[in-house]
C-alpha cells in the first residue's frame, strides 16, 4: 500500500517512528465521519480542480462548525477550490502549501482568500510557526504562489542554456549549486529528484495560467523535457533522467542522441578560484565579474531572474523580502534574488539591466530617484526591508523569539566580547555564550572563553548559562586545522595543552554551580557533542545531527565523550 511505501522512503519522512502509530487510515467514501471532531483538515489530493471541489463539498458536510479547512495545492486558485461552499465554510478556509518533503523544508506558504477570517489565518500562522517549526510567508492567490513561481522560472531559465545553448549539464550544475549558495543538487539533479514529469506538469500549468505574462515564453518547458517525459525518462524514479548512474560512473544525457555519456571537461575557467573568493557575496561578485563563460552565464541568468522578480512585485508579493524568504526557505537558497541584487550593488545592477534591455518596474526606479542604495538596511540593531510605497519597514520580530543581533544591539547586553565569542545578557537573569568561529569550530579562543565565562556566571547575578549561536551548525567540533598546524610544527606540547584545556572546559560545564543549557541545531559533532553531553540540559532543534565522529579522522574523543557515552549506555540499559 501507499502507506507501507511511506515508511520506507528515504530520506525518512518521520522524525520519530512512534508518530506512525498516530496515523489513522481511511477513505473518502466510508470514513469522512471521522472528521467531525477534527480541528484542522488539510486536503492534499490530486492537483485537479473539479476533484478538489467535489471533495470540499463532502468535507463541509462532515466537519464540525469550528473546524479549519485548508488545501495543500501547489498552485491551483484557492478561492476557486471553495466555490459553491457556504459563507461560514469559506471564512474557515485557506491555502496551506507545505513544501515537500515537509520534514526537511522550512517553507509554509499560507494563502488566504478574500473570505478567510483574519483570526483563522493568525491562528494557523501561530500554530505553524510555534508547533510545526515552519517559516511562514503569507502569499497571494496567484498561480503557483511565490516560491514555485520564482523557482520554476529560474529552473526553466537555467535549463535552456543546455537545451538551446552550448552549456553542458555539468557546467550548469556547477554554476547553480553551492558556488552561488544553492543546494548541491543544483538544477538538473534537483529536476531528476523531483521527477521530470512533475516538473513539466508544474511548468506547463504555470504557462497556461499566465496568458498575459510578459516573460511567458521563458516559463514554457523546453521541447527536450517534453520528449524525455514521452520516452519515460522521468529522473530518479525511472532510473534515468538528465543523469544516469552506470556502475560507479555518473553519465549525462546527450540532447541530440538521448544516449548517456561521461562528463566532458568543463570550460568555466578556474572554479577553485571562485570557491576561494570568500563568503557567498564575494563568490557571487567574482562570478558576475568574470569575463569568461562562467561570468556570462551568471550575469545573464541573475540579471534576468532579478528583473523578473522585481516585475512580480506587487503581483505575487507586496514587498521584495517575501520573495527572498520564500525562495530561501522553499528552494534552500542561501540568498534570495533581492539579497543577491544588494550584494552586487543596487545601482550597478540597474545599469546592467538597462544595458541588457531588461524591463525595470517603476517602483525600483522610484527607489533610485529617492536615493535608495539597497533593498535591505540595518536599523536599530535589526533589519529593515524596502516596501514599495512605504519605504523601509523593520522586519517583524516575534515577541517569543530571541535573536542574537537583537541582543548585540543593546550595549548593556554585552558582558564580555572576544575575537570569536561573546558573553551576552539575554534578560531574565540568563546569560548566553555565543561563539562565531569559522564553521563554529572549537578552537582555543572558544574553549578558553567557555571556561572563563562559566566562572563569570557562577560568581555573578545570572541564574544560568545558555551555550548557542545562529550559525549554519552549532559546531562541527574541534579546530583540527589548529591542531594539525601545531603537530606539523612539532609543537606537541601545544596539542597536549589543548586537550587538557578542552577536558577542563567539559568538567567546568558538567560541574558548574549554575545550570548550563546547550541549544543545538544543524550539526553538533565531536567536541560539540561532548559539550552537549556535559550540559545540565540540551534543547535541540528537530533536525539536529549529534555524534562523536573522531574515529573518522583516526582519533578517539578527547573531551570525556567516551566516559559520558558509557554512562549513558549503562543508564539506558538499566532502564530497559
Amino acid at each position: 500500500s501507499a502507506f507501507a511505501k511511506i515508511k520506507k522512503l528515504k530520506p525518512a519522512p518521520f522524525a520519530n517512528k512512534s508518530a506512525i502509530d498516530r496515523i489513522q487510515l481511511g477513505n473518502f467514501d466510508e470514513h469522512l465521519h471521522l472528521l467531525k471532531d477534527v480541528e484542522w483538515v488539510i486536503e492534499a489530493v490530486i492537483e485537479y480542480l473539479p476533484i478538489k471541489q467535489q471533495l470540499m463539498a463532502k468535507v463541509e458536510a462532515a466537519v464540525g462548525k469550528n473546524a479549519i479547512i485548508a488545501t495543500n495545492t501547489s498552485g491551483l486558485p484557492i478561492a476557486q477550490i471553495a466555490e459553491g461552499r457556504s459563507e461560514d465554510f469559506r471564512k474557515r478556509f485557506l491555502g496551506t502549501h507545505f513544501f515537500n518533503p515537509p520534514r526537511y523544508l522550512k517553507l509554509l506558504e499560507m494563502i488566504p482568500t478574500p473570505d478567510t477570517n483574519p483570526e483563522i489565518l493568525a491562528k494557523i500562522e501561530w500554530f505553524g510557526r510555534v508547533h510545526l517549526g515552519k517559516s511562514i510567508v503569507i502569499a497571494k492567490d496567484t498561480p503557483n504562489f511565490i516560491a514555485n513561481r520564482v523557482g520554476v522560472y529560474a529552473t526553466m531559465q537555467a535549463m535552456r542554456y543546455f537545451t538551446d545553448g552550448d552549456y553542458s549539464i555539468e557546467e550548469i550544475d556547477a554554476l547553480t549549486g553551492p558556488l552561488i549558495g544553492h543546494p548541491k543538487s543544483a538544477t538538473f539533479r534537483t529536476a531528476d529528484v523531483v521527477g521530470l514529469d512533475t516538473l513539466k506538469y508544474v511548468a506547463d500549468n504555470l504557462y497556461e495560467a499566465l496568458p498575459n505574462e510578459k516573460n511567458r515564453e521563458k516559463l514554457k518547458s523546453p521541447e527536450l523535457l517534453g520528449k524525455m517525459v514521452e520516452n519515460k525518462i522521468l529522473g530518479q524514479k525511472s532510473g534515468a533522467g538528465f543523469y544516469k548512474k552506470a556502475g560507479k560512473n555518473i553519465l549525462s544525457i546527450n540532447k541530440n542522441t538521448y544516449q548517456y555519456e561521461p562528463a566532458q571537461a568543463m570550460d568555466l575557467g578556474d572554479l577553485e578560484a571562485f570557491r576561494n573568493a570568500g563568503k557567498l557575496p564575494d563568490r557571487i561578485r567574482a562570478l558576475y565579474n568574470d569575463s569568461g563563460r562562467a561570468g556570462t552565464f551568471t550575469r545573464e541568468t541573475l540579471l534576468d531572474l532579478m528583473g523578473y522578480c522585481a516585475n512580480c512585485v506587487p503581483e505575487i508579493a507586496d514587498n521584495p523580502a517575501d520573495i527572498d524568504k520564500a525562495i530561501r526557505w522553499g528552494f534552500v537558497w542561501d540568498m534570495g534574488p533581492f539579497e543577491t541584487w544588494d550584494a552586487l550593488g543596487f545601482d550597478r545592477v540597474l545599469a546592467d539591466m538597462q544595458e541588457h534591455g531588461i524591463d525595470i518596474p517603476d517602483w525600483v526606479k522610484d527607489m533610485q530617484k529617492n536615493g535608495a542604495k539597497s533593498f535591505y538596511r540595518s536599523e536599530n540593531g535589526g533589519l529593515a526591508a524596502y516596501v514599495p510605497g512605504s519605504g523601509y519597514i523593520a522586519e517583524p520580530v516575534f515577541s517569543d523569539e530571541i535573536h542574537i543581533p537583537q541582543i548585540f544591539s543593546g550595549k548593556n547586553n554585552i558582558v564580555f566580547e572576544r575575537k570569536e565569542a561573546a558573553l551576552l545578557d539575554m534578560g531574565d537573569g540568563v546569560a548566553l555564550y555565543e561563539f562565531r568561529s569559522k564553521a563554529n569550530s572549537l578552537g582555543t579562543d572558544v574553549v578558553q572563553g567557555i571556561l572563563q565565562d562559566i566562572g563569570t556566571v557562577e560568581k555573578g547575578n545570572f541564574r544560568g548559562l545558555v551555550i548557542g549561536n545562529e550559525g549554519k551548525n552549532f559546531s562541527v567540533g574541534a579546530n583540527l586545522g589548529e591542531a594539525a598546524f601545531a603537530l606539523q610544527a612539532g609543537k606537541f606540547d601545544l596539542v597536549e595543552g589543548a586537550v587538557v584545556g578542552f577536558q577542563e572546559m567539559i568538567k567546568a560545564i558538567r560541574y558548574a554551580r549554575k545550570p548550563v543549557v546547550t541549544a543545538l541545531h544543524g550539526m553538533a559533532l565531536g567536541g560539540a557533542c561532548e559539550i552537549a553531553m556535559a550540559s545540565t540540559n540540551v534543547v535541540a532543534a528537530l533536525e539536529t545531527y549529534i555524534g562523536l565522529v573522531e574515529l573518522g579522522a583516526g582519533l578517539i574523543p578527547a573531551g570525556c565523550g567516551t566516559t559520558h557515552m558509557a554512562a549513558w549506555a549503562a543508564n539506558r540499559a538499566a532502564n530497559e
